[in-house]
């Protein structure tokens, strides 16, 4: 039996791991494509004959039902996206900027600080001081900054930043203070444009804690002017009995199941958009964040 060279061993190779990659690919985006379907699929069907990649009936009472009154998931998409927006731009902001200060080796108090930092991974004052803070210190019951101000600092992202800082070369920055930049400079003209990679995956990861998020909103809101999205469908599948007893009696039924997979869908829909425009940095942003301690 003739020995395989080296160049077809490794082809053999390469081919496996894709075929096994687009494998893996394949079972993760099968549930998306079920939920998709599932939305489109009438209820008598859907409950008759179980989810399929392709609807058996094809229905559109669930986004029917949903969009009924559009002003409510409309202005539920409003507040999730003024959120989601503001609160990841200027949370990176900040989150960058102070990890930029913990990585300078001439700032003699970076050790305390980033203890600090790190302490607050670990320990916490709990629920009860935390919604004493919120409501009666900083007054923000019932407004938008309940749902944007706590997290704009996350102590593990600072520590991310801080230590993908840690790995830009020394010397650009020796090189800039020799020619007169001060901090500012540096920071904004090569740490930023370097650290795009950390940067970025910090930024999609802040966007999905803002997106998904709905726990500020069961503290902090009431009414639903100011209900995110996650916590306006979260309020709706609650209710979902209550609507199906009501619809029952007056003889129309609530499109239970697809209506469900119809929530899913909509509230997928921007985060997908996001990821696909940063999935390109994110491995990158995350190996190389990692790589070195101080």
């Amino acid at each position: 039996m003739a020995k395989l060279s080296y160049r077809t061993t490794t082809q053999i190779w390469q081919g496996t791991i894709i075929v096994l990659i687009g494998i893996v690919c394949m079972i993760f985006v099968i549930p998306l494509v079920l939920i998709v379907s599932a939305s489109l699929t009438e209820t008598s069907a859907l409950a008759n004959v179980g989810y399929r990649l392709i609807p058996p009936v094809f229905s559109t009472e669930a986004y029917q039902f949903l969009l009924v009154d559009p002003s409510v998931v409309g202005r539920a998409y409003g507040v999730s996206l003024f959120v989601t927006v503001v609160g990841t731009t200027v949370g990176v902001f900040i989150m960058a900027m102070l990890a930029y200060v913990l990585s300078r080796r001439q700032f003699r108090l970076r050790g305390a600080l980033t203890f600090y930092v790190f302490f607050t991974m670990l320990f916490n004052g709990g629920l009860v001081p935390y919604y004493i803070t919120i409501t009666r210190t900083l007054h923000l019951k019932n407004t938008v900054w309940a749902l944007i101000i706590p997290y704009l600092v996350v102590p593990f992202f600072v520590l991310l930043l801080r230590t993908f800082f840690l790995t830009l070369p020394k010397d650009l920055f020796d090189a800039a203070k020799i020619d007169g930049a001060d901090e500012w400079h540096s920071f904004f003209r090569i740490a930023v444009p370097l650290s795009t990679p950390a940067i970025l995956t910090v930024a999609l990861f802040l966007l999905l804690q803002y997106w998904n998020d709905m726990y500020q909103a069961l503290l902090f809101i009431e009414g639903n002017a100011l209900s995110p999205l996650q916590y306006t469908l979260y309020k709706m599948i609650a209710n979902m009995s209550q609507i199906s007893e009501l619809a029952t009696q007056v003889g129309k039924p609530v499109p239970a199941l697809s209506v469900r997979m119809a929530m899913a869908v909509l509230a997928l829909g921007p985060i997908l958009v996001a990821f696909l425009f940063v999935q390109r940095y994110f491995v990158r942003g995350i190996t190389l964040g990692g790589i070195k301690g101080d």
